[in-house]
């Protein structure tokens, strides 16, 4: 099974309803590693135009970009499920789950586990991180900070 593989060989955080939580370094790392490894990116519309994406030409990737939540309602995509499931239709790839500080990500990777998928990870600081004192994303923790491969549109 996939997610014996993952958490067997990389460090993962235990975490209820899914297999569990990585650093942004440790995705990459898994990304890097794992050719069947997908990233989601799943923030809205409006932060992967303003806010950046990751980068993954280096390994030969593109990020998966399916919204959990739906810009600017902020409702919960319906048809998240559905889509991902779609697009992925091996139940044993290992997802790897991001969003801005890791909130919504996690309630991703537990939907997609109820749905049957065997390794599903949550990048537990996200994209921008938690607030650091001044207030601000982005320099605290997250793929950006870590100085992982990112951009802007």
């Amino acid at each position: 099974m996939a997610s014996n593989r993952i958490t067997g060989t990389y460090e993962v955080s235990a975490a209820p309803g899914y297999t569990g939580d990585v650093t942004p370094a440790t995705a990459w790392k898994i990304l890097s590693e794992n050719k069947d490894a997908v990233l989601i990116d799943c923030r809205t519309r409006a932060e992967w135009n303003y806010v950046g994406l990751p980068e993954l030409a280096a390994i030969g990737k593109k990020p998966a970009l399916l919204e959990w939540q739906v810009f600017p309602s902020m409702q919960q995509n319906p048809e998240f499920v559905a889509t991902l499931g779609n697009a992925v239709t091996d139940k044993d790839t290992p997802l790897l789950f991001l969003c801005r500080s890791g909130a919504r990500s996690a309630a991703a990777a537990k939907a997609m586990s109820a749905a049957g998928y065997s390794t599903c990870i949550n990048v537990s600081e996200g994209f921008e991180g938690p607030l650091d004192t001044h207030g601000k994303r982005g320099s605290a923790a997250g793929w950006k900070a870590t100085g992982l491969p990112w951009r802007q549109t």
